[in-house]
């Protein structure tokens, strides 16, 4: 079976963060494994409060992992200081590295910051390098190389610069722009992809972005090509929205397992 390991932080709410990731890895048949960087105190409704785990405990967790295991692809999600960031760098540069997916996690929908203001240039140094694939929506793309996009035109502009900052492909996820399609710019640095799906009526979105680039690592663990791994991501998290979970007050979470939970005969409706 393969294997993926996701190094981000715990999401207490169940839909985002590392649950979403080992979810997603579950549920598209690979084997998950995880590396903590904080504890948050999120619900539905907004992130309260986040404690980093010790850098040389993160360390740890991901070396004695790679030591005991073949690990076929790394998501990277939330990782909020410098320290963090340049312990996991050096941490995957002594390994025989897999496929990385790089999810920039930066503010919460709720607001809060999830990467300090700080460490936003030593992700760039020290994590792009590492990456076979970024994923960062409208705004962390417009945070990331200081412009504003309006269209498509302007993600596939932002893409180009994206790949100039070290990653080796990108996608651009168009959700927050608005309109009747949800259209992602794919780019590999020598081919532009649009993939477009319909966008839901509904505010349970909880951990879209975490799940997206979770399915892109599954994918690529199983051996698929980068236009391919995004595409199959594309169609799963479609699904995941469409079939969202109106759990908690806020915004509730994807169904991850809606086509397994179908054949199964679980789902109630």
């Amino acid at each position: 079976m393969k294997v993926a390991l996701t190094i981000a932080g715990s999401d207490s709410s169940g839909g985002a963060g590392i649950q979403a990731d080992i979810k997603t890895f579950q549920a598209l048949g690979v084997f998950a494994m995880s590396a903590v960087t904080a504890v948050t105190v999120q619900n539905t409704q907004k992130v309260y409060a986040v404690q980093e785990i010790k850098p040389e405990i993160v360390r740890d967790q991901i070396l004695c992992l790679f030591e005991d295991a073949a690990i076929d692809a790394v998501k990277i999600g939330m990782v909020s200081s410098i320290q963090l960031i340049e312990t996991i760098a050096s941490s995957l540069k002594a390994v025989d590295l897999p496929p990385v997916v790089l999810d920039p996690v930066m503010i919460s929908k709720s607001g809060y910051r999830l990467l300090n203001q700080d460490a936003q240039q030593a992700l760039v140094n020290e994590l792009f390098p590492l990456a076979e694939v970024v994923t960062p929506n409208i705004y962390e793309a417009e945070a990331l190389v200081g412009e504003t996009i309006k269209g498509l035109e302007e993600m596939k502009d932002v893409a180009k610069k994206i790949l100039s900052l070290g990653a080796k492909k990108v996608v651009v996820k168009g959700g927050h722009l608005g309109g009747g399609l949800s259209t992602d710019i794919v780019y590999n640095g020598a081919e532009y992809r649009c993939l477009e799906s319909p966008r839901f009526e509904t505010k349970n979105t909880h951990g879209t972005g975490c799940t997206f680039s979770s399915a892109i690592a599954a994918n690529l663990a199983l051996g698929k090509g980068f236009f391919d791994a995004v595409e199959l991501a594309k169609k799963y998290i479609t699904v995941a929205i469409e079939h969202s979970l109106s759990i908690g007050k806020g915004h509730g979470p994807t169904h991850h397992f809606f086509d397994l939970y179908t054949k199964a005969g679980l789902n109630p409706y």
